[in-house]
């Protein structure tokens, strides 16, 4: 079983420059990054961005042309076979035999891993207890739904316990029951203090699990930080005053401008501030509003989205169907803030 971790406080993941060509595209521009071991990286970017390529290389899957990637220490291109025992990888798509059942699937794993022969059968159990597949661990693959393949999926890139984990999309085409459940389980495993680096058509999924975010496009990185500083970098924030009459939403309008900048529509004005003064702005306009002796029927704060982040750095939202084999970048409102960061 894997047992290498990070020294000296080296970073899990470390990535120098990396550049990968397909003949004169440059599908990836010199891109850079760290991951701090037991924490998830975020990997976002629109279309064609080379997020997927960027996950091959890691995973020694696709040599690249170009810069450095080391995974606990371990050079990529100079020792492939080592970085592949210490990692494990969920695609995008399910890796298993839909003929065998899940333990069999399982068991396999395990004896391509080279784990002992007395600890295959253990581990397979385990893991089928862990991802709740236990009361399906004799029925073949091909019967299973959506969320069981992906679960067993996850569970045959843990058979050999691997301190680094990369996964790429692995909720697409999962409803949001099977996504919840899966979260669940990869928040499980960084608890533990697997290092995981995540790419995802889904920017709720990053808003929730990724302790810092890297933002690529053209095969570049062009912004990193957490989703909360993107937020408030890049975003703005909105504040909506819903008023009674049309006499004070004008009067209100007029006011407010010292604030922000005021979009009207009837009744309810739409007030637009950085994403990093929202409350203060919030506090500022209840302030103007009681000095002019004028109450509002709503105030709401809507703070600013991955998806706006998105727009601001590339000038579109993202679309589906990309040349990079990355899949849809979609957004949801976030059910809870990101985890508290942890000491690496």
């Amino acid at each position: 079983m894997a047992t290498e971790r990070a020294t000296n406080g080296e970073p899990a993941i470390q990535v120098d420059g990396l550049v990968k060509c397909f003949g004169d595209v440059e599908a990836v521009r010199g891109v850079s990054f760290e991951v701090p071991e037991g924490r998830v990286l975020g990997l976002l970017g629109p279309n064609g961005a080379g997020k997927t390529t960027v996950v091959r290389m890691l995973t020694t899957l696709t040599r690249p042309d170009g810069g450095t990637a080391r995974v606990l220490g371990v050079d990529v291109v100079a020792q492939p076979q080592r970085v592949r025992n210490i990692i494990g990888l969920a695609g995008q798509y399910a890796a298993i035999d839909e003929n065998l059942t899940g333990r069999e699937n399982l068991r396999l794993v395990g004896k391509l891993s080279h784990l002992p022969a007395g600890d295959i059968g253990v581990r397979a159990d385990a893991l089928l207890e862990r991802f709740e597949l236990s009361h399906a661990a004799n029925r073949v693959a091909r019967t299973y739904s959506g969320g069981m393949r992906r679960r067993l999926d996850l569970a045959a890139a843990l058979v050999h316990e691997p301190p680094v984990l990369f996964l790429d999309e692995p909720t697409t085409g999962l409803d949001p029951q099977g996504r919840n459940e899966l979260w669940h389980v990869i928040e499980d495993l960084v608890d533990g203090g697997t290092t995981v680096l995540l790419t995802t058509q889904y920017l709720e999924e990053a808003d929730t699990l990724a302790d810092n975010i890297v933002v690529i496009d053209h095969g570049s990185v062009i912004a990193e930080g957490t989703a909360a500083h993107l937020k408030a970098r890049l975003g703005a924030t909105t504040i909506e005053i819903g008023f009674r009459d049309d006499a004070a939403a004008t009067t209100a309008a007029e006011l407010l401008a010292s604030v922000g900048g005021v979009e009207r529509d009837g009744k309810l004005l739409h007030l637009h501030v950085p994403g990093d003064r929202g409350a203060g702005s919030m506090l500022e306009t209840v302030r103007v509003l009681d000095d002019a002796r004028l109450e509002p029927g709503s105030l709401v704060l809507r703070e600013p989205s991955l998806d706006d982040v998105f727009l601001s750095l590339t000038g579109h939202a993202a679309e589906d169907g990309d040349a990079d084999g990355d899949g849809t970048v979609k957004t949801r409102r976030s059910r809870r803030q990101p985890r508290a960061g942890r000491a690496p």
